[in-house]
């Protein structure tokens, strides 16, 4: 519809493509918080020397559980936090007069 007035490539892409495809975004990116956080740690299990990865593993070795678990906290906070983020951005693109 939008072709047949006339609207250009630019104008179909923004105010219909993204618009209509802003909420499978958003989620998209809360599953992928997590799965990126799994990405980084397994990396640094196999080749890091710093890092919570290297803790894990480091601790694992070692037989100390708190260095251990304090990472896996560590970790979760992060993830919250990063979450909390996309949830506000959510809120914020979403709600906006915009895109209503």
């Amino acid at each position: 519809m939008a072709r047949t007035f006339r609207a250009s490539k630019w104008q179909i892409l923004t105010k219909i493509v993204i618009p209509a495809n802003l909420s499978t975004f958003i989620n998209s990116l809360k599953v992928n918080i997590g799965l990126s956080l799994v990405g980084v740690i397994s990396g640094e299990f196999l080749v890091s020397k710093a890092g919570l990865g290297y803790l894990i593993v480091y601790g694992g070795q070692v037989f100390k559980l708190d260095l251990v678990m304090t990472s896996v906290i560590i970790l979760g906070i992060v993830a919250g936090v990063m979450y909390a983020a996309v949830l506000v951005l959510e809120k914020f693109i979403l709600h906006s007069k915009k895109f209503r």
